[in-house]
């Protein structure tokens, strides 16, 4: 069983067909799935799927370039949401430079990271971390999280191996998914090396990220074998066991994810 640990089956691009989607990577044995809101909106629709399927759980959270959400206001509604028993996680959260230049839009970004970490911290849930273009900043901000004991993974990891195995030392999980299956993934492929099985979790954000032979197309659960192959031939080991250590990794993480899934 595959456990899916970043999805958005509530994006548009599902919107014909989100249910048999739903359904048909449920019965390839993916479960449990966690559905991750990237806005106010999106973590209302994350909701509403984790309330329809039983295998689906939410992560709440706001996306660094969709803070024009948050305020005072929002942001306690979103608190709100952390207490719900099916919410598995705060997130997707973070920075993002590379659409986002100007300074006073970077420091907001970094205002509500820290806020959204802190509400992590109140509901004791791990957090799912969004970076790019912004290695030496969310780094420094994960590093003073850990401080306080806060735990998540770093999703869709493009930084270098050796600032990888600086997050795994802070005791953070790397999100793997499509990304290591292309050609020029050669530095995603060179952190997977590096480090160890038990710090690795499996991802697809679809519909994006649809990994080889499938890139370029919307993408979904039932490709994330794909990962799980290209993972195994890089650390020399079997599908099965990819499979197995990083579902277990999984449910170390999220805890509120219940054991029957």
């Amino acid at each position: 069983m595959i456990f899916e640990t970043h999805a958005h089956y509530d994006d548009d691009r599902f919107k014909d067909d989100r249910d048999e989607t739903i359904k048909r990577v449920h019965e390839k044995g993916v479960t449990p799935i966690i559905n991750v809101g990237a806005s106010i909106g999106s973590t209302m629709t994350t909701m509403e799927l984790a309330k329809k399927y039983d295998f689906i759980y939410a992560a709440v959270g706001v996306h660094p370039s969709d803070i024009s959400d948050l305020n005072e206001e929002t942001f306690a509604w979103l608190r709100k949401q952390t207490a719900w028993e099916r919410t598995v996680a705060v997130g997707e959260i973070g920075l993002d430079y590379y659409w986002d230049k100007e300074p006073k839009v970077q420091e907001n970004q970094r205002y509500w990271f820290k806020r959204q970490l802190e509400l992590a911290a109140e509901a004791s849930l791990p957090v799912i971390i969004h970076s790019r273009d912004a290695a030496q900043d969310t780094m420094e901000i994960m590093t003073e999280a850990a401080k306080k004991n806060i735990r998540g993974v770093i999703h869709c990891y493009s930084y270098s191996p050796e600032m990888a195995r600086e997050y795994v030392k802070l005791g953070y999980y790397i999100g793997v998914g499509g990304v290591v299956t292309f050609k020029n993934a050669k530095k995603l492929v060179q952190t997977v090396s590096e480090l160890p099985l038990e710090r690795i979790l499996l991802e697809t954000d679809c519909p994006y990220m649809a990994p080889e032979p499938h890139r370029g197309t919307r993408n979904d659960s039932s490709n994330i074998p794909y990962v799980i192959s290209k993972i195994a031939e890089i650390k020399g080991t079997t599908p099965d066991e990819v499979e197995r250590m990083t579902r277990a990794n999984a449910f170390e993480l999220f805890t509120r994810v219940s054991s029957r899934d």
